[in-house]
């Protein structure tokens, strides 16, 4: 016998379908600044140096995390692809940047066709509509590391900012407000407490029908994660904005407080929008005390901005005409 890569479990014919297939798609995120297309080793993106006096590139990576488990186990994966480049746009956006482009890797124990195409086309529509360049990637086949069926994706996005417009939370002083941006549900964050709600739970089910989601349990987990660009745009260059904090691991509290320097803390009112009801079906199925809800999830604010007082009616104004529900939730304060 004969071995072969196939034979191993690698089909590098399928993988090289694949990259092609992707490649063709990608062209509708061409824009100003990529060199050339997916292929070569590496990805060329010529920098706008006469839009910037002392430009700043910012990068970040990330991925899905667990939710992937309950993309498979619904057997949807069109939404992976906008949580991965949604994710990563609003961490970056974070610092102020314009989001520049963007590269996956995509590692997966067989490759079928029609599943990663889902996941595909939803990330190159993401990139696409958060007018970024897809400019480059990685499809892996690992058999062995992944079972038939099962995949990871992350990504990695980067953008450039005028190095004196840098938001960075240096800026942020006592009585500056917190406004709330809300969430499109979990985003990316949170899934392994609910896998094991589930695990451990007799009656619930992602293909359930629940009445207060208006769907079933797993089309309401796998809503992408929202991108803040759009409702960013118009004001990420105002300069009572003090800190933007992306709401991820770890919560409101946890990612807020990252912004936080010499002696600067804030409350939060909790009371200040309501609960989405994804979150008090999870608490009560789970048994979760509150605190550790606050812990892990979102809880229906995804983005949070720090404000100068006197800038509140012009934001929240901005904010309104994107159709974007936000919430004053609270203010800093100096903790001496």
């Amino acid at each position: 016998m004969n071995l072969t890569y196939k034979m191993a479990g690698v089909d590098r014919d399928a993988a090289n379908e694949v990259v092609k297939r992707i490649a063709r798609l990608s062209q509708k995120t061409k824009m100003q600044g990529v060199l050339d297309g997916i292929g070569h080793f590496g990805a060329f993106f010529e920098l706008p140096k006469d839009d910037y006096k002392n430009p700043v590139l910012v990068s970040s990576t990330d991925g899905v995390g667990t939710k992937i488990k309950v993309a498979c186990a619904m057997n949807n994966y069109g939404g992976i692809g906008y949580d991965i480049v949604n994710h990563s746009v609003n961490d970056i956006m974070c610092s102020g940047a314009k989001p520049l482009y963007f590269l996956d890797y995509l590692s997966v124990g067989k490759i079928e066709g029609s599943a990663i195409m889902d996941l595909a086309e939803s990330l190159v529509d993401a990139c696409d509509k958060n007018s970024i360049a897809l400019i480059g990637g990685e499809t892996a086949e690992m058999p062995d590391l992944y079972q038939p069926g099962e995949f990871d994706i992350a990504g990695t996005i980067v953008g450039i900012i005028e190095k004196e417009n840098i938001i960075n939370g240096r800026k942020i002083e006592k009585d500056n407000i917190l406004i709330g941006l809300e969430s499109s549900g979990l985003h990316t964050n949170g899934f392994s407490l609910v896998r094991k709600i589930i695990e451990l739970s007799e009656k619930a089910s992602y293909h359930k029908f629940y009445d207060s989601l208006g769907s079933t349990l797993g089309e309401a987990l796998l809503v992408p994660h929202r991108s803040y660009k759009d409702a960013l745009d118009p004001i990420i260059h105002n300069p009572a904005i003090k800190g933007i904090s992306h709401i991820t691991g770890g919560g409101i509290v946890e990612n807020t407080k990252r912004l936080m320097y010499d002696g600067m803390d804030f409350t939060i009112d909790w009371t200040s929008w309501e609960l989405p009801a994804i979150y008090s079906l999870l608490q009560e199925m789970g048994d979760i005390e509150t605190q550790e809800m606050r812990n892990v999830f979102n809880l229906g604010i995804g983005m949070i901005l720090i404000v100068d007082k006197s800038a509140e009616n012009e934001i929240m104004g901005s904010l309104q005409k994107t159709g974007l529900r936000s919430y004053i939730i609270g203010k800093t304060f100096l903790n001496v």
